[in-house]
């Protein structure tokens, strides 16, 4: 090859690369506006939808409409964390009696459905959902901090040990092995210890916006809350 076939050449391939590099930065570029466009639409539904009113005092905007999407569009917390299906919605508002879905303020993600007795009939433990509305300290479940509440969805940790592994006889407060009683059951943190730390991040701080619920005035119970 001659040197002017070869200064062609590299002329040509420089061109290509040149040609190849535009069009990764440009597709980069449209990748990452359409996240942030995505993101957007997520949070500005997550108000749509916050059955709530939220306190926004000194809250991440666009984490608390996030973690709203989260919490109400997609992993449907409060089918769990509330009274139960008598309760969830208002009376007018129940949307398997064919009406428009109201959610019922005075019990949303206060906690208290009863799961039965787990693992199975016998004298074992009834598992309640637990309180997710922030307390007097503005944290949510009844005061845990990020750092434990990533742990609770990482792990599975009760910090509350309200039904320790059974060393003897089951007794209808503990757990038989080989459930561990520092791991919280029926609640499906296996599957959502997948979610990404930024989606934690936004869940926390979508519930330290909700109002707090109380619960019941028992101060040892599970589902108590100290809001004032």
């Amino acid at each position: 090859m001659t040197p002017k076939h070869w200064l062609r050449a590299a002329a040509t391939a420089a061109v290509f690369a040149g040609i190849l590099f535009a069009g990764l930065v440009i597709s980069s570029t449209r990748l990452r506006a359409h996240d942030q466009d995505d993101e957007d639409s997520e949070v500005r539904i997550g108000f749509e939808i916050a059955p709530v009113h939220l306190n926004l005092a000194g809250k991440n905007r666009e984490l608390v409409g996030l973690g709203s999407y989260i919490v109400n569009a997609q992993a449907d917390c409060n089918g769990c964390h509330s009274a139960g299906p008598a309760t969830e919605f208002t009376s007018d508002g129940n949307p398997y009696f064919g009406a428009p879905t109201k959610v019922n303020p005075d019990t949303y993600l206060g906690g208290g459905r009863d799961f039965g007795a787990f693992p199975g009939p016998g004298p074992f433990p009834h598992i309640f959902s637990r309180n997710l509305t922030p307390d007097k300290t503005g944290r949510p479940e009844g005061g845990h901090t990020f750092s434990e509440f990533v742990q609770i969805i990482r792990n599975g940790t009760d910090f509350d040990h309200i039904h320790p592994t059974c060393t003897g006889a089951p007794d209808g407060t503990c757990l038989p092995p080989p459930f561990d009683g520092d791991l919280l059951q029926i609640m499906p943190w296996p599957i959502q210890k997948n979610m990404t730390y930024h989606d934690l991040r936004a869940i926390y701080e979508y519930l330290s916006a909700i109002p707090c619920i109380e619960g019941p005035e028992d101060p040892k119970s599970i589902l108590h809350n100290d809001c004032k």
